[in-house]
């Protein structure tokens, strides 16, 4: 048998005659704070307390019973339990991270909690939950996410100018600092482009940075690097002429080199410079037919005028009936072109002194001069003899008979400077 019905079978006792009953108040008032309450008396007394009283609490929304939620009036004078109706609260909300949460009443019922995010970050699921009356948050699947993307700033527009005899430029910069705005920390900067140091070419360059952070967020900045080249204007080849330069030919600090075409000679500068001007050095370059002054006194001044300019060969024969003359003369006549491509210039010089004679091509060298040419590189009047002088004027090879002409270009192109030449030549297009 349980304890309520043995205090129910205790005042049914009383009731029936063990204790004097009149219907008065017996217990306390019941009073409940947060509840209702409902009493049955045993007769329909007007008191809600009298002995024998049962009664039944309910607590409001938002509020649960503590201890009874049934109560009897005792004997004792005292109700058979104790009662009382408490706030429900619920369990601590978790805080998310990277932010946080303010509630207006704490963790008790019907209590508004508002999330918030730190700076950089932005709140994802519920903005707000409220303490129900089961024990149970309405909301707080709450999250703070990066969102906000990291700040990087380029560098200005760098502009170099290429040094002389340059068509690059060095550029440096300081790489630019990014900066997160949530917690700060970045994973990845990277550079699309030449790194600082490098050199550029002439013209405009344009080079990012991206930055990340560790949500993978991404900000990017661009800037550009502009390279100039100083340029004179281009120079013309000039007619029976070819020119060499350096670098690009037209640029700051450029040497351009002009050679002229065998049987022609050079007038104004031999080399030009691109300055900072942009405007060359020197004079205007041309070639003009070389013209020999056969009027001088002596052999050395006739030769002075080939000297760094043109190659001689020289054949002397005593009379031009000289089978060995008339042979070397007669295999020299076809190639002239060969000649003047190696800078190679003939003079004969034909007889016996007095009746002797010289020639350049179709100018003649008056027998005085012709004497002392043989003189001074020592060739016999009275027998065939050749010898080839380099453009120094050194006596380079003699020939006592004939030679071909491809034993003389074989021999010339083994001189000094023929090499260079040679591939200048062949850059210029010029051939036989």
């Amino acid at each position: 048998m349980d304890n309520w019905m043995c205090v129910c079978m205790l005042v049914g006792l009383q009731l029936s005659g063990s204790f004097a009953y009149d219907g008065v108040p017996w217990c306390a008032p019941v009073k409940i704070k947060h509840g209702h309450v409902s009493c049955q008396t045993p007769r329909g007394e007007h008191y809600k307390n009298v002995l024998g009283t049962r009664c039944k609490i309910r607590c409001k929304t938002g509020y649960e019973m503590h201890g009874s939620s049934e109560i009897l009036c005792m004997a004792s004078k005292q109700w058979s339990g104790n009662y009382a109706c408490r706030e429900v609260r619920c369990p601590k909300l978790a805080m998310p991270s990277n932010g946080g949460y303010k509630c207006s009443d704490g963790s008790y019922f019907n209590s508004r909690c508002q999330f918030f995010c730190s700076p950089g970050y932005m709140l994802r699921g519920d903005h707000s939950a409220t303490c129900q009356s089961s024990r149970t948050w309405s909301g707080g699947n709450s999250v703070c996410v990066d969102v906000d993307p990291p700040v990087i700033k380029c560098p200005n527009i760098k502009e170099k100018t290429a040094e002389p005899g340059k068509l690059t430029a060095k550029v440096t910069w300081d790489t630019p600092e990014g900066k997160d705005t949530a917690d700060g920390i970045l994973t990845d900067v990277i550079l699309k482009g030449k790194t600082s140091g490098s050199h550029f070419p002439e013209g405009n360059h344009k080079l990012s940075y991206t930055v990340f952070d560790r949500a993978e967020n991404k900000a990017t900045c661009r800037f550009n690097v502009r390279v100039r080249v100083r340029r004179c204007t281009p120079l013309s080849v000039p007619d029976n002429g070819w020119i060499k330069c350096d670098s690009a030919g037209d640029n700051y600090g450029a040497t351009c080199e002009f050679h002229c075409l065998g049987g022609y000679e050079l007038r104004g500068s031999a080399a030009r410079v691109c300055q900072f001007n942009m405007e060359w050095s020197g004079l205007e370059t041309s070639c003009a037919p070389m013209n020999i002054n056969v009027g001088v006194r002596s052999a050395a001044a006739l030769l002075d005028q080939f000297y760094e300019k043109r190659r001689v060969l020289i054949i002397s024969a005593p009379s031009a009936a000289n089978h060995y003359y008339r042979f070397q003369m007669t295999n020299l006549q076809h190639v002239q072109c060969g000649l003047d491509l190696r800078h190679v210039t003939v003079i004969e010089l034909v007889g016996v002194y007095p009746a002797q004679i010289g020639r350049i091509r179709h100018r003649l060298i008056p027998p005085g001069l012709a004497l002392q040419l043989r003189l001074l590189l020592q060739l016999s009047q009275n027998s065939f003899s050749m010898v080839l002088l380099d453009k120094q004027g050194v006596d380079k090879q003699r020939y006592t008979f004939p030679i071909t002409a491809a034993e003389i270009f074989t021999t010339t192109d083994t001189f000094p400077l023929r090499a260079e030449e040679a591939i200048l030549q062949k850059e210029a297009g010029q051939s036989c």
